[in-house]
């Protein structure tokens, strides 16, 4: 929201490209030790990874595990236009997609079934094959589906009545972020690690998986929002069991979000 105070990590996100831009650190070289650069820019190793992240998502830099973090060019990867800017905000709507999905989300893992998780599967696969193909419309079109069965198991009728009511929106979110082609399949290897959490009826890795998926597909399209501490948002993808909340109604086998 336009209105939310800077962060830490987005202040280290603007003094970073800046200096790239600026030729302080050209492209091709070695930015300074992640402990060096946290120091200077006097923020945490946590948030200053978050930074190098979107920074990464933005195609500013690439991250090489055990060997640092390199400079890949001077100016972001060019974006797709939002084409909802008279309406609603590109960052306003993976907000509200990361307050209600994640939450419908933890309601889902407690009502999924054996029929639910087969549909999901095989909405993942077909997702790889358009992500392949280049087909990002149909691949769009497959992740608003994969989305609006998880809404549909929570069995929240209002929320899922926003999310539909918004369909053009939401998937036009979901469309940008495959635009930077070397990145798209993470998509894939998100949806992957939702429907492991499902599999697992971990309503807390579940949230925390699509709540992870929603910040980083944001990155991929350019977005960097402050998240709220304490959100449970922290993107980890790995699925072990975990606990659950309160049972929510079950829905059985999920109608189809066409």
């Amino acid at each position: 929201m336009n209105s939310i105070p800077q962060t830490v990590t987005e202040a280290a996100i603007s003094t970073i490209r800046e200096r790239i831009q600026q030729g302080i650190y050209p492209v091709g070289s070695l930015l300074p030790a992640q402990r060096q650069l946290s120091e200077e820019l006097e923020i945490s190793r946590a948030s200053l990874r978050e930074a190098l992240s979107t920074l990464e998502a933005l195609g500013l830099v690439t991250i090489r595990a055990g060997k640092g973090v390199y400079v890949s060019r001077a100016r972001a990867a060019r974006t797709q236009r939002w084409r909802f800017a008279d309406q609603v905000s590109l960052p306003d709507t993976y907000q509200m997609r990361f307050a209600l999905e994640g939450f419908v989300a933890r309601l889902a893992a407690l009502a999924v079934g054996d029929e639910d998780l087969a549909v999901l599967d095989q909405n993942v696969e077909a997702l790889r094959v358009a992500l392949v193909e280049g087909d990002f419309e149909a691949a769009a079109a497959l992740d608003f589906e994969f989305h609006m069965r998880i809404v549909a198991l929570a069995g929240n009728s209002a929320i899922e009545s926003i999310l539909r009511n918004s369909a053009e929106i939401m998937q036009e979110s979901q469309r940008l972020p495959f635009y930077q082609r070397e990145l798209a399949l993470s998509t894939h290897r998100e949806h992957t690690a939702i429907v492991e959490a499902l599999r697992r009826r971990d309503a807390n890795r579940t949230g925390r998986a699509i709540e992870a998926h929603i910040v980083a597909a944001a990155q991929r399209a350019g977005v960097h929002f402050p998240v709220p501490t304490g959100a449970g948002a922290a993107p980890v993808l790995e699925t072990p069991g975990g606990a659950a909340a309160k049972e929510p109604r079950r829905t059985g086998k999920v109608a189809s979000s066409r």
